[in-house]
């Protein structure tokens, strides 16, 4: 709750939400249904799996899980309840795909452990250690290695800085207060005796790891000696940002650590046998797939198959189907709109494809302004046209290439003048389909056109 309460007073919508806090023993009880909620393991502390009894029958919704039997936070997916959930009868189960494609079963946050105070030992240099600011298991996990090999403990990174704060006042964190240490007392200290938490884990740009990465972070700056520490796995799509992210650090001069070769990291998600056993234990009469890739509901939907639910008991639904179940049948009954909502600054939704799209081709080619004063009804250019380009071209480098796109645009200009019914838009589509097919036959780029005329 401490999490969530942290992101709603970012984005001040804390004061203007109702919050309502739950247990693993929680019962909400309405009209005609009344849900429960059962103990999962995942890589936050606190996740709960949901049944909801309707007249029709029950829905449970796994939300993300593994079943980690011997977890850091001491408290075991809570099997026996699943059990009685599946034994009372389930209409419909609605389960965590993202691992779908690893045939193993997911370790267990104390493997990551050993392999963490194994690193912490070997390691002499300053030691910068990035995971899920939301992980506790994995922070406790390195504060521990820290203290036990000496080391002071700095945060770096807003959202580090609330998990660590919310994590020792809620008890999920046992940090001794003398162990903590401000940003700049690091560097008065040995570096054999430093290890700084922070965040930035999956590259992102604005994150603490990133600018230390490239050399703009304000307090620290890599050292020879350092080791970097990525307790994570790219979340799909940031692939390429951790890696940009792990270049820097080799560049800077530090030695990186991540998941792929040093069994650092662990999965939040279950493989394919906890889905299983989560198949078995719910035993659902229909079931859908969720929470993962298209091919990955695909192949939880045939593990289902394996384990006893029927071929035309199963849904993979894309964004927007709805799905109709009543206690003897379930059938896709619709489609709703479910496009992506963009938020940008203040503005919500005021952002579509097509800003997206020039956007894009801003960032890719640049931009070329064409600018002319035409008189339609005399079908006459009286001044320009005029070409400025901003992330396209050096213009005083390029000045053939100007010039011959302003015998391109006066052309087009002219023909389009001439055309019965011509108005200032046909003329300007005129004018950016010709200046297209100019600029990309000369440059093989595409910058976004945007023609400015003034009528008189």
């Amino acid at each position: 709750m401490a999490l969530i309460k942290n992101k709603l007073d970012e984005h001040g919508l804390l004061n203007s939400t109702e919050l309502h806090e739950i247990d693993e023993d929680t019962v909400l009880k309405f009209d005609n249904m009344s849900v429960e909620f059962f103990r999962t393991t995942h890589s936050i502390p606190d996740t709960f799996g949901i049944a909801v009894h309707t007249p029709s029958g029950t829905i449970v919704e796994t939300g993300d899980f593994k079943f980690d039997f011997t977890p850091t936070t001491k408290q075991p997916p809570n099997v026996q309840k699943m059990a009685r959930i599946g034994s009372e009868g389930v209409l419909l189960l609605m389960s965590d795909s993202t691992n779908a494609e690893r045939a193993e079963f997911s370790k267990s946050e104390r493997w990551v452990g050993k392999t963490i105070d194994k690193l912490f030992d070997e390691i002499d240099g300053r030691i910068i250690f990035a995971t899920f600011a939301s992980n506790m298991s994995r922070v406790q996990m390195a504060t521990e290695a820290a203290l036990a090999h000496g080391r002071k403990i700095a945060v770096f990174g807003r959202s580090m800085e609330s998990a660590v704060t919310n994590g020792l006042a809620l008890g999920y964190l046992d940090i001794p207060k003398e162990m903590l240490v401000d940003a700049h007392e690091i560097n008065h200290l040995p570096a054999n005796e430093v290890l700084i938490l922070s965040t930035g884990s999956q590259g992102e740009p604005m994150a603490a790891l990133a600018r230390i990465a490239n050399g703009t972070h304000k307090q620290i700056s890599i050292q020879p000696d350092d080791t970097v520490i990525f307790s994570s796995s790219p979340i799909p799509g940031n692939t390429q940002s951790v890696n940009r992210v792990i270049n820097e650090l080799e560049e800077a001069g530090a030695t990186v650590i991540h998941g792929k070769i040093n069994n650092i990291h662990a999965s939040g998600h279950g493989g394919q046998e906890e889905q299983k056993l989560m198949l078995s234990l719910i035993k659902p009469k229909y079931f859908m797939p969720v929470h993962g890739e298209y091919r990955m509901l695909k192949v939880h939907e045939g593990m289902s198959h394996e384990v006893g639910v029927p071929k035309e008991n199963t849904f993979v639904l894309d964004n927007g189907d709805v799905l109709a179940l009543t206690a003897d049948s379930a059938r896709v009954a619709d489609h709703i709109p479910a496009e992506d909502t963009y938020v940008d600054g203040n503005g919500i939704g005021d952002v579509g494809s097509a800003v997206l799209r020039d956007r894009q081709m801003l960032s890719q080619d640049g931009l070329v302004v064409v600018v002319a004063t035409i008189d339609l009804k005399n079908q006459e250019i009286t001044a320009g046209p005029d070409i400025l380009s901003r992330g396209f071209i050096y213009m005083r480098e390029s000045e053939d290439l100007i010039n011959e796109g302003r015998k391109e645009i006066f052309h087009a200009i002219l023909t389009a003048m001439r055309e019965p019914n011509a108005s200032e838009h046909s003329i300007r589509n005129a004018v950016v389909s010709q200046l297209q097919r100019f600029l990309y036959e000369k440059t093989k780029r595409r910058p976004l056109i945007l023609p400015m005329f003034i009528l008189i």
